[in-house]
C-alpha cells in the first residue's frame, strides 16, 4: 500500500478535539501532545513510523523555530511537513530556553496539522492577543517586522521558492537590510 493512501486511512480516522481550556482567554484549544496522543494507535494501525525534529534559523534579526514532521512506512517511502514559528524577543515570565520551547511546541503542532489535515482556522491562536498590548515602537521598525513577516509566509508557501525569493527582493529589497536578504534565502532550499 503507498503511503498516500495508508496517511489518507490514518487522517480519516483521526480525531483530535480541543480538550484543552485557557481560561484566561476563554478558548479550547489543542496542543501538540494532544495529536500525538491521537496519533499513535492510528500509526501503529496503519504501519506509519513519524519523526518530529527541530532545526533553528536567524531571518534577519529574527529567530525562528522549524519543526518537521515525517511519516514513514516499510516501504521506505516517506511524506513530511514543516512548521514555523518566531521565537519573541522577551516573553515575561520566561527565559530563554522557555521561549524557544513554546516557540517549539507552536511549531510542531503546524506541522502536525499540515501532514495531518488537521484545520485550526478556528483556532483562537490565530486571533488571541493574550491580553497583549502593542508597544509603540517606530513606524519603520514595525513595516520591516510586517515586511520580514509576510516574506518569510510567501517564500515557505511557494513551490518554486527561488522565483518567490526574487519576486520578494524585486518588491522590497529596497526596505530590506543585507542581513535581512541572507537570512529570508536560507528559506530557499
Amino acid at each position: 500500500m503507498s503511503i498516500f493512501k495508508q496517511l489518507r486511512e490514518l487522517q480519516a480516522e483521526l480525531k483530535a478535539p480541543k480538550n484543552q481550556r485557557n481560561k484566561f482567554g476563554n478558548y479550547n484549544y489543542r496542543s501538540a501532545e494532544d495529536i500525538l496522543e491521537a496519533l499513535k494507535p492510528l500509526a501503529v494501525k496503519h504501519g506509519l513510523t513519524f519523526r518530529i525534529s527541530d532545526s533553528i534559523e536567524m531571518v534577519g534579526d529574527r529567530v525562528y523555530v522549524i519543526a518537521t514532521v515525517s511519516a514513514n512506512n516499510d516501504d521506505g517511502e516517506y511524506l513530511e511537513s514543516n512548521g514555523f514559528a518566531r521565537e519573541e524577543e522577551h516573553k515575561k515570565g520566561m527565559d530563554g530556553s522557555q521561549i524557544t520551547g513554546a516557540a517549539s511546541s507552536y511549531a510542531r503542532k503546524y506541522a502536525l496539522n499540515g501532514l495531518l489535515l488537521i484545520d485550526d482556522t478556528k483556532d483562537a491562536d490565530a486571533t488571541n492577543t493574550h491580553d497583549k498590548t502593542t508597544a509603540s515602537t517606530p513606524a519603520s521598525k514595525k513595516s520591516e517586522s510586517g515586511i520580514m513577516d509576510k516574506a518569510v509566509a510567501y517564500i515557505k508557501g511557494q513551490t518554486d521558492k527561488a522565483a518567490a525569493y526574487d519576486a520578494v527582493i524585486s518588491k522590497y529589497g529596497d526596505q530590506l537590510s543585507d542581513g535581512q536578504k541572507t537570512g529570508l534565502k536560507k528559506f530557499v532550499r
